[in-house]
């Protein structure tokens, strides 16, 4: 068990895990669960940690559409950050307790400010790494929120 179930586990919130052969190969993890999983990739949401420039928090967490690029913007915008840009991978994988492509919004060992892309909020049901690669888990946007003490806001660029 990763952290990201034992914590999905322990708050009693209704979730499914998915697992599937990782291919060291693969250029993009989201895509590739999608792929591997027969799932839409619209339904398939990327975590990408970001450093904070004029925040309480030097780091934080965006959960967005594997079909999405995220706006660094958007998401300084969302936190109230002068500025954002992509999180150095050695400091995420330290800060997180996971490894790149395997790094999950949930269970982290660090609780940081996390921002889920408001399309989310009109799913039944969405999946996110579950701590490893080859190993999703599908739960509601509510939930997920509720997990991480997430915000919703657009986060993806156009």
């Amino acid at each position: 068990m990763t952290p990201a179930i034992n914590s999905a586990k322990k708050s009693g919130i209704a979730f499914k895990v998915h697992e599937y052969q990782h291919d060291p190969a693969a250029e993009s993890y989201g895509e590739e669960a999608a792929e591997a999983l027969g799932l839409d990739p619209a339904l398939v949401f990327k975590t990408l940690l970001v450093s904070l420039t004029g925040h309480k928090s030097t780091l934080a967490v965006a959960v967005l559409p594997v079909t999405h690029m995220l706006s660094l913007k958007a998401i300084a915008k969302a936190l109230g950050a002068k500025k954002a840009e992509m999180a150095d991978p050695k400091l995420a994988e330290r800060t997180t307790g996971y490894i790149v492509g395997g790094i999950s919004p949930i269970g982290q060992k660090k609780a940081l400010p996390t921002v889920i892309d408001s399309s989310a909020e009109a799913l039944t049901t969405l999946n996110v790494s579950a701590g490893r690669r080859g190993l999703e888990i599908e739960l509601s946007p509510a939930d997920l929120a509720k997990l991480t003490r997430a915000i919703f806001a657009p986060v993806t660029s156009e």
